[in-house]
């Protein structure tokens, strides 16, 4: 049978102070609506439309990598209003749609495939997701008949004195029939307390007419909307928890959880230690037997086997087998640091490939630069690869020796083998072999202190 997902993204979001449209604020250093449309996408469904309104072109940009299409709700008139933004998304469709919130980021992947195969075996015409809670507070109620069967939903503020009662509310979650639904759309009416057109009314609208409604219960903490900075901070950590007991479960062992911040699309291979205040991102991927010391960032790199890596920073980098980073050390984007590497303290790498078996110890700056295997740099090199108006390329070939506070002045190459003086400022080629020495032959002047009259 032919799915595809409509998702509500339309909402302003007043309560989140922002400037941002509320469901691209960030849980686990992902949008929330894409969290969404990613578990639709895990789910099977691959056709989704995003419903966007109030800063629609802020939405379609913070999505356009998930070749997702769209539909624009121009005024804010409800959830059913929303959802008839989407008629030209839904028309000439037969099948399913999957109606899920963008602003609701913690339903889990194996819940929306229970929801669809609960709604299509039951042969339902529209089937909600719902929850019981001991306070459903402004939650719509599920009002079921003795026998357990779907009546209607009521919305808190239309509520009677009896179903005011009711335990079981609406998650905002549905399926639906598409020929069913867009039939019962052209049907709906505003004649409620807020005025608005009610998506909740359809399903009033298919009992009336004789069709079967389904509901399925799920937890509640999946269904949680954000609506204000609180709840998106509770729902991050909601979500912290459930990515980082599923990194322990598969064989990685993490110190301390509460200060530990991993990623959704973030893997990590097993025996692998992560210890407090570390921040894995986005597409990372941090291999076996790893050791990741306290206070790091490392957002989408690569990790490969046995890195050890304390206190820096790793950005669209990729760090080889066997290699130990920092502490206090920068990788910036667009690295390669080979295997059984050393990239020491206070060292900056950027958008540059380093050898197997290099050692940058400490305190150099590698920019644009294609460095070779087994070689060694001083305490204090440069590369300098900016002239003022572009960057230049600097090349050092395989067991090159760069002696403390050289300057490799872009572009130059430093072929294999040779060596540089330390206090050297190279701008030319260093041949095969060499030593290139490159500063002022020193020169003793006696007596200078106390013809000066600085003598202690």
């Amino acid at each position: 049978m032919y799915r595809c997902a409509a998702i509500l993204a339309a909402g302003e979001g007043k309560r989140m102070k922002s400037e941002t449209p509320k469901v691209l604020h960030k849980v686990c250093g992902k949008e929330m609506v894409n969290h969404v449309i990613d578990i639709m996408r895990k789910a099977g469904i691959e056709d989704v439309n995003v419903i966007v309104g109030k800063g629609s072109e802020k939405v379609k940009a913070g999505t356009a990598d998930r070749n997702v299409s769209y539909s624009l709700q121009e005024k804010q008139l409800g959830t059913g209003h929303a959802v008839m933004s989407a008629k030209d998304f839904l028309s000439g469709k037969t099948g399913v749609v999957a109606i899920f919130t963008g602003d609701a980021p913690l339903i889990k992947e194996e819940t929306v495939n229970k929801f669809l195969a609960f709604h299509e075996e039951g042969e339902f015409k529209a089937t909600i997701l719902t929850s019981v809670i001991d306070n459903p507070a402004h939650y719509g109620r599920v009002i079921r008949s003795a026998q357990g069967e779907v009546l209607k939903i009521v919305e808190a503020k239309d509520c009677s004195e009896v179903e005011y009662k009711v335990q079981e509310i609406n998650a905002g979650m549905y399926c639906f029939d598409i020929e069913s639904l867009l039939r019962s759309l052209e049907k709906l009416t505003n004649n409620n307390a807020q005025g608005e057109y009610y998506l909740t009314d359809v399903i009033g609208i298919l009992k009336n007419e004789g069709f079967k409604v389904g509901a399925m219960v799920t937890d509640f903490e999946e269904t949680i909307g954000v609506n204000s900075r609180v709840e998106l901070a509770e729902t991050e950590s909601i979500l912290r928890n459930r990515i980082n007991k599923k990194h322990m479960e598969n064989g990685v062992t993490i110190i301390d959880p509460n200060s530990t911040y991993i990623g959704s699309d973030v893997e990590i291979g097993r025996d692998t230690i992560v210890y407090p205040n570390n921040m894995l991102e986005g597409k990372t991927i941090v291999g076996e037997n790893c050791i990741l010391y306290p206070n790091s960032r490392i957002a989408d790199s690569i990790i490969e086997n046995e890195v050890e890596i304390q206190s820096s920073v790793v950005i669209d980098s990729r760090v080889g087998e066997g290699t130990t980073v920092g502490p206090f050390a920068y990788i910036r984007p667009e690295s390669v640091i080979g295997k059984n590497a050393r990239i020491g303290d206070f060292v900056e790498i950027k958008k540059s490939t380093i050898g197997d078996n290099t050692k940058v110890s400490h305190l150099t700056y590698i920019g644009d630069a294609e460095v070779g295997k087994n070689c060694n740099f001083g305490c204090g090199t440069v590369v300098v690869n900016y002239d003022g108006k572009k960057k230049h390329k600097t090349i050092i070939g395989d067991n090159a020796f760069i002696g403390c506070n050289t300057n490799l002045v872009s572009p130059v190459e430093v072929k294999p083998n040779a060596y540089t003086a330390a206090g050297s400022t190279i701008t030319n080629e260093v041949p095969e072999g060499a030593l290139a020495v490159a500063r002022a032959k020193q020169v003793n002047i006696e007596g200078w202190v106390e013809k000066k009259g600085l003598k202690k």
